[in-house]
This record gives C-alpha cells, sequence and structure tokens, in this order.
C-alpha cells in the first residue's frame, strides 16, 4: 500500500518534513518513491511554511495513495489561508 505523508528532516526543537510518497512498510526517514513538498511549522512567513505539488498529489491519490491524518490537517488548514 502507497501513503503520502511527513518525513522528518529537522534537527532537535526545529522540525521540518518533508512531504512524500511510500511505501507504508518503509519506516518515516527512508526509502521513499517521489518528494512532493514541504512543511515549515516554525516559519512565520506564510508563503515558506508550506508547499505541495497538487498535480503530483492529485496523480498519486488516483493511482491509489492514501493520505496520512496529520497531513490532511496540513492540507485542510493552509487552504483556508
Amino acid at each position: 500500500m502507497i501513503k503520502i505523508r511527513l518525513s522528518r528532516i529537522g534537527s532537535k526543537k526545529k522540525p521540518f518534513f518533508k512531504i512524500i510518497v511510500a511505501d507504508v512498510r518503509c519506516p518515516q526517514n527512508g526509502k521513499f518513491i517521489e518528494k512532493l513538498g514541504y512543511y515549515d511549522p516554525i516559519t512565520k512567513n506564510l508563503k515558506k511554511k508550506f508547499y505541495i505539488s497538487e498535480n503530483r498529489i492529485n496523480f498519486w491519490i488516483n493511482k491509489g495513495a492514501i493520505l496520512s491524518k496529520r497531513l490532511k490537517n496540513i492540507i485542510k488548514q493552509n487552504k483556508s489561508c
């Protein structure tokens, strides 16, 4: 099964996340299929806080990929901004 989820790459107390497509059996920071964007919860600049390739998200969802719960919430919050 394929999942679209977050992968943490930030250091201690400075989180930064890649939005990736990966097999559910791979570890959080392990092998992934494709990078779709990023999420930076620390920054104050709203334009640099969140980026996602909507075309690629729709492509993977049509192929059967599932969004993680946390990523669904992040996308929902940033659609309203």
